[in-house]
């Protein structure tokens, strides 16, 4: 089974592309989804990451805006946030590939946002980088609610840049243009692994 790890930036179109891979064949486990699900009410995440951060938790969940106030800009707390979820991700990922081999599947997608600032390139045989204008992913970022310049900022400051990011890509895919040509771009990745499969 090959396995496609997906990244890009904040704004550059990662789950419009991730979905495109499903529905051309290739099953996709969205990393921030799974962190999501840890957070939720009845979420192994909860009880270490309340642990570590006491008072983020509300009504059995992680509150993630309270989260959110305690470790943005506190390079320590990030640190020690992600050595509690880290782990955790790496099991459900492990189980999303088990699944998917047992089921006979080809080809699958890993949707890693930080993949190569976590290392996640380890995981995977080849990685796509979904890529936009600079100025197409800040009108993006800029217009979801709650979002401002200094957190969009925040965000880009532990991302690595997106020209470095697309210089290491096995593939790189363009969503600048419309969804038909994005959806092309997918297409023909999936035709380039499935052939050297």
């Amino acid at each position: 089974m090959m396995v496609l790890g997906l990244t890009g930036s904040i704004g550059m179109g990662k789950s419009t592309v991730a979905k495109m891979f499903a529905e051309e064949g290739a099953p996709f486990l969205d990393s921030d989804a799974v962190v999501h699900a840890l957070y939720d009410r009845g979420g192994s995440g909860v009880a270490p990451v309340e642990a570590a951060f006491p008072g983020v938790a509300r009504d059995g969940a992680i509150d993630r805006t309270l989260l959110s106030e305690r470790v943005v800009g506190d390079a320590d707390a990030i640190r020690r946030l992600e050595a509690i979820v880290h782990p955790l991700v790496r099991q459900a990922q492990a189980e999303f590939l088990k699944a998917n081999i047992d089921a006979g599947v080809d080809v699958v997608v890993l949707d890693i946002p930080l993949l190569f600032e976590s290392g996640g390139q380890a995981l995977v045989h080849k990685v796509v980088v979904v890529s936009a204008p600079a100025e197409a992913q800040r009108a993006r970022v800029l217009a979801r609610p709650g979002m401002t310049t200094e957190k969009f900022e925040a965000i880009l400051a532990r991302q690595m840049p997106d020209a470095e990011k697309r210089a290491r890509a096995d593939f790189v895919i363009d969503t600048s243009g419309p969804l038909d040509a994005t959806r092309a771009q997918v297409r023909a990745v999936l035709d380039a692994v499935r052939e050297h499969d």
